[in-house]
């Protein structure tokens, strides 16, 4: 079940809920005048009556059909329409949005960077600075970051760009140094880098406007693998190689496990090329672990993420990710299903 299903058969559910709850305050109304009627000896009228108890057995049988209903996909759209349908769906409480989700939505950054945004009083909403992360707004909202006003985003946009050396992975770079993004001619949306590359290293890059799936995709808890090339000074033992591999201790803490392979083992060259796939992105990771098992990078190059490869694409070019690559991120960034009970 995908979840556009559930949440139609969840809102489904709900209309018929809320026709029962109509109906009911009615029906107690009849059973009150009905004891007040017995208590003078005089009856209730017999319309008032027939009414309520048809009202009754109509929202019951609204609400007992649906919840056998639930699981057949088909039967949400036979339901019959419900008359303050809009009016539900047009009610203020449904249209506020968390204004993290909004500026994720509009492209400015995930939910993550957004949340930090917003505490450093950076977001405003029609001319009021609000820090709390619980606080909602409308899309019609005048929402803007830094002064400057955000619009949702036209289409998502899913880039892969191949970052030569020399160029900072942001936005914009205080110290005026070239950015990623004046690599990408012509595309007009806020785009934005998931994760980040050195300013000397090279390689892959994604760039999107999906703030969710940036979000999903930089989690640790995902674990998605990136895999590197590096050229090292000095050719690493198996003692360096292992240790590598176990995990090395940056900051306190013991990197994850890494698959980590010498390319030129069999050549007779000075300086090893190694392969190494991570599953964390820590800053600088790559080269502060060569680095403590004595082998610091002299040139590094990120050759993939998760499942996005290129060797076809030059330093400097980009591309538009197809639907395939789209459906195979967005697989590696869902959350594991939970085991059946």
């Amino acid at each position: 079940m995908n979840p556009s299903d559930l949440t139609q058969r969840t809102y489904t559910f709900g209309l018929a809920v809320v026709k029962f709850c109509q109906a009911l305050p009615e029906t107690l109304e009849a059973r009150r005048i009905r004891g007040q009627q017995a208590d003078s000896g005089t009856s209730v009228p017999a319309n008032y009556r027939g009414a309520c108890r048809a009202r009754s057995r109509a929202a019951l049988t609204l609400v007992s059909a649906q919840s056998q209903r639930r699981s057949t996909a088909d039967s949400v759209f036979s339901l019959p329409p419900f008359d303050n349908e809009s009016a539900i769906r047009n009610h203020p409480s449904a249209m506020e949005v968390r204004r993290q989700k909004l500026l994720s939505q509009a492209g400015v950054a995930s939910r993550r960077a957004a949340e930090k945004l917003i505490v450093e009083g950076r977001v405003s909403v029609n001319g009021h600075t609000v820090r709390e992360l619980g606080s909602k707004a409308e899309p019609g909202d005048d929402i803007r970051v830094d002064g400057r006003r955000i619009k949702t985003a036209e289409r998502k946009r899913y880039i892969l760009l191949n970052k030569p050396a020399g160029y900072v992975t942001t936005r914009s770079d205080p110290q005026r140094r070239r950015t990623v993004l004046d690599l990408l001619g012509g595309v007009r949306e806020y785009v934005y880098p998931v994760g980040r590359l050195d300013y000397d290293t090279e390689g892959l890059l994604l760039l999107t406007n999906d703030g969710d799936l940036a979000a999903q995709l930089t989690h640790p808890r995902h674990e998605v693998e990136r895999t590197y090339e590096a050229k090292v000074a000095g050719m690493p033992d198996e003692d360096a190689l292992g240790r590598l591999r176990r995990g090395i201790p940056l900051d306190g803490k013991r990197t994850l496990p890494a698959d980590v392979v010498l390319l030129n083992r069999s050549r007779a060259d000075r300086n090893g090329v190694l392969r190494l796939t991570i599953r964390e992105g820590r800053n600088r990771q790559v080269r502060r672990m060569c680095e403590a098992v004595g082998h610091p990078v002299q040139s590094l190059k990120r050759t993939r993420i998760g499942s996005l490869t290129d060797r076809h694409l030059r330093p400097g070019e980009w591309r538009e990710l197809t639907d395939t690559e789209i459906r195979r991120l967005r697989d590696l960034a869902a959350p594991p299903k939970k085991a059946p009970r």
